[in-house]
């Protein structure tokens, strides 16, 4: 069953832990386009992994020496944009949603990063279109429930009585504070950013955050 997952060189036992726990997690109607495997230059026994399925992308990477595996996953509609960037030694795969939100792999295999990148642009472009088609018809039935009847603008033509005094709700004594979970994960990313961390550190520590929820 994993075959049609290896056709780029990827770590057979890594593509086999993924595809048994993505099957747990497959939503009816949901199906596994592409599996992507980090490849370090050194020896790595638990590489994090990236799934592309015809309705989300979930990236994955192993805690506990390999014993459970973290994941967090995007639906396409949220994805803004991805991207891939090459380097000397593999690449970089990483999407951008619509809340601000970023997540990536390094140490991808170039091939599988390409893959990942045409997928991920087909899927965007689907999306796109029928988000399209979507507010074609919003459009449509609201143009169609437009209607006006005698008894309606009888009633509109009656003189309106005086509008209320508004009411003014006195101003908080101070500003609330700004949610602990969104400024953690802004300085993490400004680490992140500033060449601090790595992408690899960087993914962990978000996973984790993201956890606490």
């Amino acid at each position: 069953m994993i075959e049609k997952f290896l056709t780029e060189e990827q770590d057979p036992k890594a593509v086999e832990k993924i595809y048994q726990r993505l099957k747990d997690l497959l939503t009816t109607g949901e199906e596994i386009l592409y599996i992507a495997v980090q490849k370090k230059p050194i020896v790595n026994l638990f590489p994090d992994c990236v799934a592309l399925t015809n309705k989300r992308i979930l990236f994955f990477t192993p805690a506990n020496l390999g014993l459970t595996i973290k994941f967090i996953d995007f639906v396409w509609k949220d994805i803004i944009d991805v991207y891939t960037k090459e380097e000397i030694i593999g690449a970089i795969f990483s999407v951008k949603t619509t809340n601000g939100a970023e997540m990536g792999v390094d140490y991808l295999p170039k091939v599988q990063a390409r893959k990942l990148y045409q997928y991920a642009q087909e899927r965007k472009e689907s999306e796109r279109e029928a988000r399209r088609l979507r507010d074609l018809e919003e459009k449509r039935a609201e143009s169609g429930a437009v209607q006006f009847d005698t008894a309606a603008r009888a009633i509109a033509q009656q003189p309106a009585a005086p509008a209320p005094e508004p009411v003014y709700a006195p101003a908080p004594s101070e500003a609330q504070k700004p949610d602990e979970l969104t400024e953690k994960l802004k300085k993490l990313k400004m680490l992140f950013d500033n060449g601090l961390i790595s992408q690899e550190e960087y993914n962990h520590k978000k996973l984790d955050l993201l956890s606490d929820l």
